[in-house]
C-alpha cells in the first residue's frame, strides 16, 4: 500500500518558511491547500494524513471529502504566546483511508499527546512519535510505501523510518507542488 504524510505550511503561515523555500507565501491561498488535498486524494488513495492548525480547520474541512476524519495532537507543553489566551495546546490532522484494522489489533485512539520539538530549525517541526501515531492512524505496515511531502525537521521521516525498518536515502520533497 501506498501512503503520504503531508506536514505543509499552514494556512496563513506561509510567512514563516519563507527562508525555506522561495513559494512559501502560496500556502496562504486556499486554493493551495485545495489542491494539495486533491492531490492527495488523487495519487493516495491508500490513505494519506494532513496536519493543520485550529485557525484553519473550518476552511481545510470544507476543502476535504466527507469521509476525511479529525484528530488530534495534544501538546502537555506548548509554547505559550503572550497576548493569546487560551493557548493554542492542540492541532487538528485530517486523514483518509488507511488500511483496515484487525479485531487482533490494538485500537489506535483518534489523539495523541506529545510534547512539542524545540530548535530543529523550522517552525512546526513535529516530534518522532507525533509521526509513528500518523502511521499507526493509516496502519502502516513494513513493506508499505509512505511519501513525507514536506520533510521540514525530519521527525516524521524518521517515524517512517522506524516503521518501515529502512533508511530512507533522500527526503521526497515536494514543496509548492500541490
Amino acid at each position: 500500500m501506498t501512503f503520504a504524510i503531508a506536514d505543509p505550511p499552514y494556512l496563513g503561515c506561509g510567512n514563516l518558511y519563507r527562508d525555506h523555500h522561495a513559494d512559501a507565501l502560496d500556502c496562504d491561498d486556499p486554493a493551495w491547500h485545495a489542491a494539495l488535498i486533491e492531490r492527495l486524494c488523487a495519487e493516495y488513495p491508500d490513505g494519506w494524513a494532513l496536519c493543520l492548525h485550529t485557525p484553519s480547520l473550518k476552511t481545510m474541512l470544507t476543502l476535504a471529502p466527507d469521509d476525511v476524519r479529525v484528530g488530534a495532537w495534544v501538546k502537555p507543553f506548548a509554547s505559550f504566546k503572550p497576548n493569546v489566551n487560551p493557548a493554542y495546546a492542540w492541532e487538528p490532522v485530517i486523514w483518509r483511508g488507511g488500511r483496515r484494522r484487525t479485531r487482533e489489533q490494538d485500537t489506535t485512539r483518534d489523539w495523541v499527546a506529545e510534547n512539542i520539538v524545540l530548535e530543529r530549525g523550522v517552525a512546526g517541526a513535529k516530534p518522532r512519535r507525533f509521526g509513528l501515531w500518523l502511521l499507526d492512524l493509516l496502519n502502516v505496515e513494513p513493506g508499505d510505501r509512505v511519501d513525507d511531502l514536506f520533510p521540514g525537521a525530519g521527525g516524521i521521516g524518521a517515524a517512517i523510518a522506524e516503521r518501515l525498518r529502512e533508511q530512507l536515502l533522500e527526503p521526497l520533497d515536494l514543496f509548492g507542488e500541490p
